[in-house]
């Protein structure tokens, strides 16, 4: 793993704060997924600490055309609204606006899908760092081009970027084996709310009361008394899979939640709800408080996800204290190490033997939620993720002031 180097001695740094864009996310406040909800904690936290941060944002995501969020600069912008086209012509525009208008002295974007784009800063003399996010093109909802044009992401990250982020060990190794080049690996972390409620649950003591979010009412579930998933409902998140595994179970089951949605996916979602049996609830999109009453009132959570590195959705639900049951992949082995129970790869009869198993031991259960815990207490803080990055954006203009 790539170690963070020194961040310089103030003689080096300018005296104004430093102005760094985040693009390619959708924007914030976050309405989306993980890449949203990164952009959002991140700038935030930069903002009063030595940086200016600025977001660019799609509006029709965000539901919003404001030009500040929590003192965070917002300049929204438009983007074609097509499955293939969206993203990467926002990020096209946002790199040109940020290159000529923009004055900034480094560039984050996310997703090496917007790789292409990048000559356009760098041409600029703007120092730029791209995470890269996962091994996209492996995403079963890309056709041929989708998965050409994420193949020439990567190479593009490796040749425009002036830095790599990986947010999984396993992700950097792809590209230090495939490409020879190294990558800095940061994280994901978790959202720190309902900070006493959260640690009384991994000590399993009684869960949040039913009255005290409205989130438990419509949907009809109690507080320790359903099973959790939230994901983007595209094929490779197998949200079928947990329901085809959840509809096997005998015996007496809590209702399974299922959180997530997606545009461009109808198809795919109209499977789920033909598939989904008595017992289950397709809850849709959720945020901010009910997304977070969700995640405390979990009796387990269920990481399913196939392709990507660390998922941000699996990271605040170990911080909320919950057991979690995961698909076994290296990316989800090295975020939940031996506190994650794991079931075989895209296998609907050995999650379903997995629930069980841990729904039968009261005991595992509520030993695998302090762990758990702890274990994103200790090493999973957005402050500790921010650290990182502000030391990177220093990296960056250190060495463009140097050259």
């Amino acid at each position: 793993m790539s170690v963070i180097q020194n961040e310089g001695s103030a003689e080096h740094l300018p005296e104004r704060p430093l102005r760094v864009a985040i693009i390619g996310t959708r924007g914030i406040p976050a309405r989306y997924g993980g890449f949203e909800t990164f952009a959002e904690e991140l700038s935030v936290r930069l903002v009063g600490s030595g940086f200016e941060p600025t977001v660019y944002t799609r509006p029709h995501v965000t539901g919003s055309s404001a030009r500040v969020y929590r003192g965070v600069e917002l300049i929204p912008l438009p983007s074609i609204r097509q499955k293939y086209l969206e993203t990467i012509t926002h990020s096209a525009l946002s790199l040109l606006h940020a290159a000529i208008f923009g004055r900034f002295d480094a560039v984050l974007v996310c997703n090496a899908a917007n790789s292409p784009f990048v000559w356009i800063s760098r041409l600029f003399g703007i120092p730029t760092a791209i995470n890269v996010d996962g091994i996209e093109r492996k995403r079963a909802k890309w056709n041929s081009f989708g998965r050409l044009w994420y193949l020439l992401g990567e190479r593009c990250s490796v040749l425009f970027a002036s830095e790599l982020i990986s947010d999984a060990d396993v992700i950097q190794d792809y590209y230090r084996t495939r490409y020879g080049a190294d990558s800095t690996v940061l994280r994901y972390g978790f959202r720190e709310v309902y900070g006493a409620e959260r640690e009384a649950k991994s000590r399993g003591e009684k869960l949040v009361s039913p009255e005290r979010f409205s989130i438990f009412k419509e949907l009809k579930i109690v507080p320790g008394q359903y099973l959790l998933y939230v994901s983007r409902l595209e094929p490779e998140n197998h949200a079928h899979t947990v329901i085809k595994a959840y509809n096997t179970l005998s015996g007496p089951k809590p209702p399974l939640v299922i959180v997530g949605d997606a545009p461009y996916a109808e198809g795919y979602k109209q499977s789920l709800k033909d598939e989904a049996g008595d017992g289950v609830i397709l809850a849709g999109y959720r945020f901010d408080e009910s997304y977070f009453a969700l995640q405390l009132g979990a009796t387990l959570y269920i990481q399913a996800t196939e392709v990507g590195g660390t998922h941000p959705a699996l990271v605040e639900s170990m911080g909320f204290g919950n057991c979690v049951i995961a698909n076994d992949t290296p990316e989800h082995r090295e975020v939940l190490g031996e506190e994650g129970i794991y079931y075989e790869k895209n296998s609907v009869s050995s999650l379903a033997t997995k629930l069980r198993y841990v729904l039968d031991d009261g005991a595992l259960l509520l030993r695998l939620r302090e762990r758990n815990y702890r274990r994103a207490v200790e090493t999973l803080s957005w402050d500790a993720v921010t650290a990182g990055y502000k030391a990177l954006f220093r990296r960056l203009t250190t060495k463009k002031n140097a050259a």
